[in-house]
Formats: C-alpha cells, sequence, structure tokens
C-alpha cells in the first residue's frame, strides 16, 4: 500500500478528521488532503511524528507486509544494542496483535521473548556499570556487590537461588510430552548435571539415546562420569567419540569446552580452531568469542584481540555484516582489551 494511502487509511480507522491529523503534526489541513490525494509527500521529518501519532512503526507508514514486518523486528534486535522505549512498545504490541489474530502464533511468541531478552541483556550490562560505580565509591557495600553478581550472572552461594528445579520440572514433562525432541532431552541433561542430579541424568541419557543417534549420546554419558569425578572413564568414552564422529564440527566444539574446563587452554585454542575449520560456510562465530575468552584468561590480551579480529572477517566474510550491534559489540570488546 503506497504511503498516500496508508495514511488515509490509518486516519479513517482512528475515525479522525483531516483537520484533527494537520493540526496533531502542525500542518494545514490541504497539506493532508494533497497527501491522501498522491498530490505532495510529508516531509521526511514528519515521519516519526507520524508515525507516533498512529501508534505504528515506520515501516507500519509504508503498509509492510507481516512477514516483511516480523523480520523487520527481528533485524532491529540484531542491529540495535537497546530499543527506545516507543520502539519497543510498538514491536510488542504488534506481536501481542498477531499472536491474537493466529498469524504466526508460535514464531511471534519465540519472537517476543527474544524481544524481552535483548532488552534484559542490556539492563543487566547498565546495571553492572551502575554497581560497579558504587562500589568505586563505596568498596563495603554489600548491596552493591549482590547487585553486581546478579547483573554479571555470577554464581550464588544459595543453594534456594541458585538450583534449576523448575526448569527441570519443565523439561521432564515435556519430554514426557515430546519424546522424540532430542533439544529439549540436551536442555534437561544440561540442568540436571549442573544440579548435581546424577540418577535422573542417566535416565534421560536413554531417553536421549531412543531420540538422537548422533555424538551427543556418548558426549553426554561421558558428561555425566566428569561430572560424578570420574575423568578417566569419561575421556575413554571422548576418544571413542572423536574417532566415530571427528568430522561434526560440534563434536569440537564440545571438546573444546571440556579442555577449557579442565583449564586445558592450549588444547582447548586448538579444539576451537578444529571446529571452526571443519565447519562450512556460513560459520558461527562462538569459537573465536571462545578463544578470545581463553586468551583474556590466560593474560594474552593481544592474542585475544586478535581472535575477535578474526570473528569480525569471519562476519564479514560468511554474514555480510560489517554494522550493527553484532559487529558493534566485538568492537567494544577489543577496545576494551586495548585498554588493558
Amino acid at each position: 500500500m503506497e504511503l498516500t494511502n496508508k495514511l488515509k487509511s490509518l486516519r479513517t480507522a482512528r475515525g479522525v478528521t483531516q483537520e484533527a491529523l494537520a493540526e496533531a503534526v502542525g500542518v494545514s489541513a490541504q497539506a493532508v488532503s494533497k497527501w491522501e490525494r498522491g498530490q505532495a509527500m510529508p516531509d521526511v521529518s514528519l515521519l516519526p511524528e507520524l508515525a507516533v501519532y498512529f501508534g505504528v512503526t515506520l515501516d507500519g507508514l509504508f503498509g509492510l507486509t507481516e512477514e516483511k514486518e516480523y523480520d523487520r523486528i527481528q533485524n532491529v534486535l540484531w542491529d540495535k544494542r537497546l530499543l527506545p522505549h516507543a520502539e519497543f512498545d510498538q514491536a510488542e504490541r504488534w506481536l501481542d496483535e498477531k499472536i491474537a489474530a493466529g498469524y504466526r502464533a508460535a514464531d511471534c511468541h519465540r519472537l517476543k521473548a527474544d524481544l524481552y531478552n535483548h532488552q534484559a541483556g542490556f539492563l543487566r550490562n547498565a546495571a553492572a556499570e551502575e554497581a560497579k560505580a558504587a562500589l568505586a565509591i563505596d568498596p563495603d557495600c554489600r548491596e552493591a556487590h549482590g547487585e553486581l553478581n546478579t547483573a554479571m550472572r555470577g554464581y550464588i552461594p544459595d543453594w534456594c537461588a541458585r538450583n534449576h528445579h523448575k526448569e527441570i520440572a519443565y523439561y521432564q514433562q515435556f519430554v514426557k510430552d515430546h519424546p522424540d525432541s532430542w533439544k529439549a532431552w540436551l536442555w534437561l541433561l544440561d540442568n540436571l548435571l549442573d544440579d548435581g542430579r546424577f540418577e535422573e541424568a542417566e535416565q534421560a541419557i536413554e531417553g536421549l539415546a531412543k531420540a538422537d543417534n548422533t555424538f551427543r549420546v556418548p558426549l553426554y554419558r561421558g558428561l555425566l562420569l566428569w561430572h560424578q569425578g570420574k575423568r578417566k572413564e569419561a575421556h575413554a568414552i571422548w576418544d571413542k567419540m572423536l574417532k566415530e564422529f571427528g568430522s561434526d564440527w560440534l563434536v569440537w566444539f564440545s571438546m573444546a569446552d571440556v579442555a577449557a574446563m579442565e583449564l586445558r587452554y592450549d588444547d582447548a585454542v586448538a579444539m576451537y580452531r578444529k571446529g571452526i575449520k571443519t565447519q562450512t560456510a556460513p560459520k558461527y562465530v562462538d569459537g573465536f568469542e571462545s578463544i578470545a575468552q581463553v586468551y583474556e584468561i590466560c593474560g594474552n590480551y593481544p592474542a585475544a584481540i586478535a581472535a575477535l579480529e578474526e570473528e569480525l572477517e569471519l562476519l564479514k566474510q560468511d554474514w555480510d555484516t560489517t554494522e550493527g550491534e553484532t559487529a558493534d559489540s566485538v568492537r567494544r570488546e577489543i577496545k576494551r582489551l586495548k585498554a588493558k
């Protein structure tokens, strides 16, 4: 729909006259009349004001299809560090409307969760900086230490606050209803292992084995042994896994994660690079992010920066991404490391 027709549609749907719209945005009624007849176009500076007045996004003024508006919201979450309140509210309202109308309901619920998590992620980072500012003034402020830990998702000493019983209960019921969902079995297993509920984890591995016949079964058999302190037995299983499934890049990433947890940092870097090399394009950037973190832990900041620069190059080559929050977040990490 053309902008001129869209403006008339929005105005009539809201039940306002041309005169009322003209007064709201500071133009003459004749100007609005010309817009709606296609004889003139609103000045570009008026578009945000018109969007706010009608409660739509700027793209909504141009009559985007539902599919394009859905994609637009997703792209905004990838490209922006924080959504302004008006844009957040518009996206939330649009998704609620589509869910109510039955349009791609599951996708819209998922995107709405992404919307909330996106804002929460920025606010957690902002909260961390405020807590640090408080501690710079008062190093003994107990509450500020607590806020910093919450913001940075640090370790919580209280079992009642850190255990995962609610998520475990959800996924235990989920896999009963959807026993073939191997991804759900993995989420269940990760939380069971983290809580030390090993007998239930062993049963869950059997459920996973029925839903999945890839490397994930020996991977989690090994992880169960590893968490039980039986590392020699765990590595024996993983050695066989690498021989059988070594062509899968995820195997190398998984083993690199284990090596990092065991503080075998050189092995971890080598395995992450093996995983990166094994991937087919477009490749994920997780490997370079992990390598950068390993090097930072080791105090090798130049190597960490180099890994992040490799990540930027991968984003450019494989994802055609050089701007927006996806790339900017990496540049901020490079800047932070250079300041060390």
